[in-house]
């Protein structure tokens, strides 16, 4: 391999992880935001959000990214995926129930999901 087609394939490897990094920087946007929804519902802490929103990840096979997008989204659609929004009212009683009721609403009134 010549010096110029290595540093063509450098440039191409580069390129490749610039686009991964910025990808991961909107995925962690969103995630973020997601987080802020899901602690507006339930007055969890934010690592208690992050908790939520991995396990509705995990209870629905979805990627996190995917649910933060349809968490992010739901206030302005007025909806959640049916699979999702069980699985996020699940999440939300039992972070409830762990933490001693400290959330500032009541599980049945935590999300109209």
């Amino acid at each position: 391999m010549t010096q110029h087609e290595e540093l063509v394939e450098k440039i191409e490897e580069l390129q490749a992880e610039t686009a991964q990094l910025r990808q991961a920087l909107v995925s962690h946007a969103v995630v973020d935001q997601a987080i802020g929804v899901v602690l507006a519902l339930s007055g969890l802490r934010p690592e208690q959000g992050w908790e939520v929103l991995k396990t509705v990840s995990q209870h629905t096979n979805t990627k996190l990214r995917d649910v933060a997008q349809h968490v992010v989204r739901w206030p302005h659609v007025g909806a959640l995926p049916a699979e999702i929004r069980r699985a996020l009212r699940r999440a939300l009683a039992e972070a409830h129930a762990a933490h001693g009721g400290r959330a500032l609403v009541r599980p049945e009134q935590r999300c109209e999901c």
